[in-house]
């Protein structure tokens, strides 16, 4: 099965749908990333959650590895 490509988004600001998908996850563990400090850095726009592009590959270059050893 191939797998969706996905565009680069028109703004710099993501919704939690749209991160979610940026980063090939599941809006709900970006949720519970959010609840327990663990994920990718997040701005509050009013009562929104927004997530800026670079705050997102930021915390993707900071979780890459090299081998399924690496802590």
């Amino acid at each position: 099965m191939a797998r969706k490509i996905r565009k680069l988004p028109d703004t710099v600001f993501l919704t939690p749908i749209e991160a979610a998908d940026y980063l090939g996850l599941r809006p709900n563990t970006l949720a519970k990333m959010r609840v327990y400090g663990t994920g990718p850095g997040y701005r509050k726009h009013g009562r929104y959650v927004r997530y800026h592009l670079r705050d997102l590959e930021q915390w993707s270059e900071g979780h890459k590895h090299n081998s399924t050893s690496d802590a």
